[in-house]
Protein backbone atom coordinates (compact mmCIF):
# COMPACT_ATOMS: atom_id res chain seq x y z
CA UNK A 1 0.00 0.00 0.00
CA UNK A 2 1.21 3.49 -0.82
CA UNK A 3 1.59 6.14 1.82
CA UNK A 4 -0.56 9.15 0.98
CA UNK A 5 1.32 12.37 0.46
CA UNK A 6 -0.21 15.47 2.03
CA UNK A 7 -1.64 18.00 -0.46
CA UNK A 8 0.84 20.77 -1.23
CA UNK A 9 0.37 24.39 -2.28
CA UNK A 10 1.44 24.91 -5.90
CA UNK A 11 1.44 28.33 -7.55
CA UNK A 12 4.67 28.81 -9.53
CA UNK A 13 6.96 27.05 -11.97
CA UNK A 14 9.45 26.63 -9.14
CA UNK A 15 6.88 24.68 -7.12
CA UNK A 16 6.13 22.46 -10.12
CA UNK A 17 9.84 21.87 -10.72
CA UNK A 18 10.52 20.77 -7.14
CA UNK A 19 7.55 18.38 -7.10
CA UNK A 20 8.39 17.01 -10.56
CA UNK A 21 11.93 16.26 -9.39
CA UNK A 22 10.46 14.13 -6.59
CA UNK A 23 8.37 12.13 -9.06
CA UNK A 24 11.24 11.64 -11.54
CA UNK A 25 13.56 10.51 -8.73
CA UNK A 26 10.90 8.02 -7.65
CA UNK A 27 10.57 6.73 -11.22
CA UNK A 28 14.35 6.43 -11.56
CA UNK A 29 14.45 4.04 -8.62
CA UNK A 30 12.15 1.65 -10.51
CA UNK A 31 12.97 2.22 -14.19
CA UNK A 32 16.45 2.38 -15.70
CA UNK A 33 16.09 5.09 -18.33
CA UNK A 34 17.49 8.54 -19.05
CA UNK A 35 16.00 11.33 -16.87
CA UNK A 36 14.63 13.08 -19.97
CA UNK A 37 12.83 9.89 -20.97
CA UNK A 38 11.28 9.63 -17.50
CA UNK A 39 10.12 13.25 -17.68
CA UNK A 40 8.12 12.76 -20.88
CA UNK A 41 5.19 10.80 -19.34
CA UNK A 42 5.07 13.36 -16.53
CA UNK A 43 5.04 16.20 -19.08
CA UNK A 44 2.15 14.45 -20.77
CA UNK A 45 0.26 14.01 -17.49
CA UNK A 46 0.71 17.69 -16.63
CA UNK A 47 -0.47 18.63 -20.14
CA UNK A 48 -3.53 16.37 -19.85
CA UNK A 49 -2.39 14.38 -22.89
CA UNK A 50 -1.56 10.77 -23.69
CA UNK A 51 1.61 8.84 -24.52
CA UNK A 52 2.39 6.29 -27.24
CA UNK A 53 5.46 4.21 -26.40
CA UNK A 54 7.03 2.38 -29.33
CA UNK A 55 9.74 -0.04 -28.23
CA UNK A 56 10.69 -3.69 -28.07
CA UNK A 57 9.24 -5.85 -25.27
CA UNK A 58 10.98 -6.01 -21.90
CA UNK A 59 12.48 -2.52 -21.62
CA UNK A 60 10.24 -1.34 -18.75
CA UNK A 61 7.13 0.19 -20.31
CA UNK A 62 4.72 -1.52 -17.89
CA UNK A 63 6.96 -0.83 -14.92
CA UNK A 64 7.10 2.87 -15.79
CA UNK A 65 3.30 3.15 -16.03
CA UNK A 66 2.84 1.44 -12.65
CA UNK A 67 5.59 3.52 -11.06
CA UNK A 68 4.05 6.76 -12.29
CA UNK A 69 0.64 5.83 -10.88
CA UNK A 70 2.14 4.83 -7.52
CA UNK A 71 4.31 7.94 -7.31
CA UNK A 72 1.21 10.15 -7.54
CA UNK A 73 -1.21 7.82 -5.73
CA UNK A 74 -3.42 7.36 -8.81
CA UNK A 75 -5.69 4.46 -9.75
CA UNK A 76 -3.96 2.20 -12.26
CA UNK A 77 -5.43 -0.26 -14.75
CA UNK A 78 -3.71 -2.40 -17.38
CA UNK A 79 -5.26 -3.86 -20.53
CA UNK A 80 -3.70 -6.33 -22.93
CA UNK A 81 -5.17 -5.59 -26.35
CA UNK A 82 -5.87 -8.71 -28.41
CA UNK A 83 -7.80 -9.33 -31.67
CA UNK A 84 -10.84 -10.72 -29.81
CA UNK A 85 -11.22 -7.72 -27.47
CA UNK A 86 -14.52 -5.82 -27.79
CA UNK A 87 -15.22 -2.10 -27.21
CA UNK A 88 -17.37 -2.98 -24.18
CA UNK A 89 -14.34 -4.69 -22.63
CA UNK A 90 -12.71 -1.23 -22.59
CA UNK A 91 -15.54 1.16 -21.73
CA UNK A 92 -17.86 -1.04 -19.65
CA UNK A 93 -21.35 -2.43 -20.20
CA UNK A 94 -24.93 -2.12 -18.93
CA UNK A 95 -26.03 -5.23 -17.04
CA UNK A 96 -29.62 -6.04 -16.06
CA UNK A 97 -30.11 -6.18 -12.29
CA UNK A 98 -33.01 -8.49 -11.40
CA UNK A 99 -33.44 -7.05 -7.92
CA UNK A 100 -33.92 -3.46 -9.08
CA UNK A 101 -35.47 -4.41 -12.41
CA UNK A 102 -33.21 -1.97 -14.24
CA UNK A 103 -29.91 -1.88 -16.07
CA UNK A 104 -26.80 -0.99 -14.06
CA UNK A 105 -23.62 0.32 -15.62
CA UNK A 106 -20.46 -1.66 -14.85
CA UNK A 107 -17.42 0.52 -15.60
CA UNK A 108 -14.61 -0.93 -17.71
CA UNK A 109 -10.86 -0.58 -17.17
CA UNK A 110 -10.89 2.85 -18.82
CA UNK A 111 -12.25 4.24 -15.53
CA UNK A 112 -8.81 4.78 -14.03
CA UNK A 113 -6.37 7.66 -13.68
CA UNK A 114 -3.55 5.86 -15.50
CA UNK A 115 -4.56 3.29 -18.13
CA UNK A 116 -1.82 1.15 -19.66
CA UNK A 117 -2.87 -0.29 -23.03
CA UNK A 118 -0.37 -2.96 -24.00
CA UNK A 119 0.08 -3.58 -27.74
CA UNK A 120 -2.71 -1.27 -28.81
CA UNK A 121 -2.28 -2.24 -32.46
CA UNK A 122 -3.23 -5.89 -31.81
CA UNK A 123 -6.91 -5.04 -31.24
CA UNK A 124 -9.31 -4.33 -34.11
CA UNK A 125 -9.91 -0.74 -35.24
CA UNK A 126 -13.40 -0.92 -33.68
CA UNK A 127 -11.88 -1.63 -30.26
CA UNK A 128 -9.09 0.92 -30.73
CA UNK A 129 -11.72 3.58 -31.47
CA UNK A 130 -13.37 2.89 -28.09
CA UNK A 131 -10.52 4.91 -26.58
CA UNK A 132 -10.98 7.99 -28.77
CA UNK A 133 -13.79 9.66 -26.83
CA UNK A 134 -12.09 8.92 -23.52
CA UNK A 135 -8.78 10.35 -24.71
CA UNK A 136 -10.25 13.46 -26.31
CA UNK A 137 -13.13 14.35 -23.99
CA UNK A 138 -12.41 12.45 -20.73
CA UNK A 139 -15.72 10.64 -20.93
CA UNK A 140 -17.31 7.51 -22.43
CA UNK A 141 -20.77 7.04 -23.91
CA UNK A 142 -22.51 3.66 -23.52
CA UNK A 143 -26.04 3.07 -24.84
CA UNK A 144 -26.60 6.81 -25.14
CA UNK A 145 -25.55 7.60 -21.55
CA UNK A 146 -22.40 9.64 -20.95
CA UNK A 147 -20.12 8.79 -18.05
CA UNK A 148 -17.40 11.22 -16.94
CA UNK A 149 -13.90 9.95 -16.19
CA UNK A 150 -12.04 11.18 -13.13
CA UNK A 151 -9.21 13.60 -13.78
CA UNK A 152 -6.33 13.27 -14.17
CA UNK A 153 -6.66 10.71 -16.95
CA UNK A 154 -3.62 9.39 -18.81
CA UNK A 155 -3.45 6.66 -21.44
CA UNK A 156 -0.04 5.07 -21.94
CA UNK A 157 -0.32 2.87 -25.04
CA UNK A 158 2.48 0.62 -26.27
CA UNK A 159 3.25 -1.06 -29.55
CA UNK A 160 6.13 -3.15 -30.88
CA UNK A 161 7.85 -1.30 -33.75
CA UNK A 162 9.35 -4.52 -35.16
CA UNK A 163 6.58 -7.14 -35.20
CA UNK A 164 3.62 -6.12 -37.38
CA UNK A 165 2.18 -9.55 -38.23
CA UNK A 166 -1.47 -9.80 -37.20
CA UNK A 167 -1.67 -6.14 -36.15
CA UNK A 168 -3.94 -3.24 -37.09
CA UNK A 169 -1.77 -0.12 -37.62
CA UNK A 170 -3.15 2.97 -35.91
CA UNK A 171 -4.68 5.40 -38.44
CA UNK A 172 -3.31 8.92 -38.61
CA UNK A 173 -6.43 10.32 -36.90
CA UNK A 174 -5.79 8.13 -33.86
CA UNK A 175 -2.03 8.73 -33.80
CA UNK A 176 -2.84 12.43 -33.73
CA UNK A 177 -4.73 11.92 -30.42
CA UNK A 178 -1.46 11.07 -28.65
CA UNK A 179 0.25 14.17 -27.35
CA UNK A 180 3.65 12.57 -27.83
CA UNK A 181 5.39 9.39 -28.94
CA UNK A 182 8.54 8.11 -27.33
CA UNK A 183 10.69 5.03 -26.76
CA UNK A 184 13.08 3.82 -24.06
CA UNK A 185 15.82 2.04 -25.96
CA UNK A 186 18.03 -0.61 -24.40
CA UNK A 187 19.59 0.17 -20.99
CA UNK A 188 23.31 0.72 -20.58
CA UNK A 189 25.44 -2.19 -19.41
CA UNK A 190 25.69 -0.68 -15.89
CA UNK A 191 21.94 -0.10 -15.68
CA UNK A 192 21.18 -3.63 -16.85
CA UNK A 193 23.55 -5.12 -14.31
CA UNK A 194 22.02 -2.98 -11.55
CA UNK A 195 18.62 -4.40 -12.48
CA UNK A 196 19.97 -7.97 -12.34
CA UNK A 197 21.73 -7.29 -9.05
CA UNK A 198 18.52 -5.99 -7.50
CA UNK A 199 16.70 -9.11 -8.69
CA UNK A 200 19.37 -11.35 -7.14
CA UNK A 201 19.34 -9.51 -3.81
CA UNK A 202 15.61 -9.01 -3.31
CA UNK A 203 14.14 -11.83 -5.35
CA UNK A 204 11.62 -9.43 -6.97
CA UNK A 205 11.72 -7.47 -10.20
CA UNK A 206 9.86 -4.35 -9.06
CA UNK A 207 10.76 -1.79 -6.41
CA UNK A 208 8.07 -0.94 -3.85
CA UNK A 209 7.29 2.74 -4.27
CA UNK A 210 5.48 5.24 -2.05
CA UNK A 211 3.55 8.21 -3.37
CA UNK A 212 5.46 11.49 -3.28
CA UNK A 213 2.67 13.66 -4.74
CA UNK A 214 -1.08 13.22 -4.28
CA UNK A 215 -3.89 13.70 -6.80
CA UNK A 216 -4.94 17.14 -5.54
CA UNK A 217 -1.37 18.40 -5.73
CA UNK A 218 -1.03 17.09 -9.28
CA UNK A 219 -4.20 18.94 -10.31
CA UNK A 220 -2.72 22.09 -8.75
CA UNK A 221 0.47 21.50 -10.76
CA UNK A 222 -1.63 21.30 -13.93
CA UNK A 223 -3.26 24.64 -13.08
CA UNK A 224 0.14 26.21 -12.36
CA UNK A 225 1.42 25.14 -15.78
CA UNK A 226 -1.47 27.06 -17.38
CA UNK A 227 0.08 30.22 -15.96
CA UNK A 228 3.39 29.78 -17.81
CA UNK A 229 3.80 32.68 -20.26
CA UNK A 230 4.20 32.07 -24.01
CA UNK A 231 5.55 35.12 -25.83
CA UNK A 232 4.15 35.88 -29.29
CA UNK A 233 7.57 35.32 -30.88
CA UNK A 234 7.70 31.81 -29.36
CA UNK A 235 4.11 31.11 -30.42
CA UNK A 236 4.89 32.15 -33.99
CA UNK A 237 7.99 29.94 -33.88
CA UNK A 238 5.70 27.02 -33.04
CA UNK A 239 3.43 27.96 -35.96
CA UNK A 240 6.44 28.16 -38.32
CA UNK A 241 7.70 24.72 -37.25
CA UNK A 242 4.32 23.09 -37.82
CA UNK A 243 3.85 24.92 -41.13
CA UNK A 244 7.26 23.62 -42.23
CA UNK A 245 6.06 20.03 -41.73
CA UNK A 246 3.29 20.72 -44.28
CA UNK A 247 5.70 22.23 -46.80
CA UNK A 248 8.51 19.70 -46.47
CA UNK A 249 9.18 17.75 -49.71
CA UNK A 250 9.68 14.64 -47.57
CA UNK A 251 6.13 14.73 -46.21
CA UNK A 252 2.85 13.90 -47.95
CA UNK A 253 0.70 14.99 -44.96
CA UNK A 254 2.05 17.39 -42.35
CA UNK A 255 0.94 18.12 -38.82
CA UNK A 256 -2.49 19.57 -38.10
CA UNK A 257 -3.08 22.49 -35.68
CA UNK A 258 -3.32 19.82 -32.97
CA UNK A 259 0.46 19.53 -33.35
CA UNK A 260 0.82 23.25 -32.61
CA UNK A 261 -1.29 22.86 -29.47
CA UNK A 262 0.80 19.86 -28.41
CA UNK A 263 4.02 21.86 -28.80
CA UNK A 264 2.67 24.75 -26.73
CA UNK A 265 1.35 22.47 -23.97
CA UNK A 266 4.54 20.45 -23.70
CA UNK A 267 6.75 23.55 -23.91
CA UNK A 268 4.89 25.13 -21.02
CA UNK A 269 5.39 22.01 -18.92
CA UNK A 270 9.05 21.82 -19.94
CA UNK A 271 9.57 25.41 -18.78
CA UNK A 272 7.78 24.70 -15.48
CA UNK A 273 9.95 21.63 -14.87
CA UNK A 274 12.97 23.93 -15.24
CA UNK A 275 11.47 26.29 -12.65
CA UNK A 276 10.54 29.06 -15.12
CA UNK A 277 7.23 30.83 -15.71
CA UNK A 278 7.97 31.59 -19.37
CA UNK A 279 8.70 29.47 -22.45
CA UNK A 280 11.89 29.74 -24.51
CA UNK A 281 12.59 28.44 -28.04
CA UNK A 282 14.81 25.77 -26.46
CA UNK A 283 11.78 24.43 -24.59
CA UNK A 284 10.00 24.08 -27.93
CA UNK A 285 13.00 22.35 -29.52
CA UNK A 286 13.33 19.88 -26.65
CA UNK A 287 9.81 18.51 -27.19
CA UNK A 288 9.43 18.99 -30.96
CA UNK A 289 10.47 15.47 -32.00
CA UNK A 290 8.22 13.49 -29.60
CA UNK A 291 5.36 15.93 -30.23
CA UNK A 292 5.47 16.09 -34.05
CA UNK A 293 7.24 13.07 -35.58
CA UNK A 294 4.30 10.66 -35.25
CA UNK A 295 1.92 13.18 -36.86
CA UNK A 296 3.73 13.16 -40.21
CA UNK A 297 2.91 10.90 -43.14
CA UNK A 298 6.13 10.48 -45.10
CA UNK A 299 6.41 9.95 -48.82
CA UNK A 300 6.70 6.23 -49.72
CA UNK A 301 10.24 6.53 -51.09
CA UNK A 302 11.52 7.63 -47.67
CA UNK A 303 10.72 4.21 -46.21
CA UNK A 304 13.16 2.69 -48.70
CA UNK A 305 15.77 5.22 -47.62
CA UNK A 306 15.11 4.28 -43.97
CA UNK A 307 14.28 7.86 -43.03
CA UNK A 308 11.79 8.56 -40.26
CA UNK A 309 9.56 11.32 -39.01
CA UNK A 310 12.19 12.06 -36.36
CA UNK A 311 14.76 12.76 -39.11
CA UNK A 312 12.37 15.15 -40.86
CA UNK A 313 11.63 17.09 -37.65
CA UNK A 314 15.37 17.40 -36.95
CA UNK A 315 15.88 18.90 -40.43
CA UNK A 316 13.03 21.34 -39.86
CA UNK A 317 14.51 22.43 -36.51
CA UNK A 318 17.82 23.12 -38.29
CA UNK A 319 16.21 25.20 -41.04
CA UNK A 320 13.48 27.22 -39.30
CA UNK A 321 14.87 30.43 -37.84
CA UNK A 322 14.96 30.52 -34.03
CA UNK A 323 13.55 33.78 -32.64
CA UNK A 324 15.49 35.98 -30.26
CA UNK A 325 13.46 36.33 -27.07
CA UNK A 326 13.85 38.40 -23.94
CA UNK A 327 13.03 37.28 -20.41
CA UNK A 328 9.59 38.71 -19.51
Amino acid sequence: MSERAAPLHVTTGGDVSALADRVVANLASAVHAAPETLRLPLLCLLSEGHVLVEDVPGVGKTVLAKALARSIDLRFQRMQFTPDLLPADVTGVNVFDRQSGSFQFRPGPVFANVLLVDEINRASPKTQSALLEAMQETQVTVDGATHELERPFLVIATQNPVEYEGTYPLPEAQLDRFLLRTGFGYPTADAEWEMLERRLERGVDEVELHSVVDRETLLAMQRAVEGVHVDESVGRYVVDLVAATRESPSVSVGSSPRGSLALVKLSRCRAALDGRDFVTPDDVKSVAIPALAHRLVLRPELWVQRRSGEDVVREILDHVRTPATETP
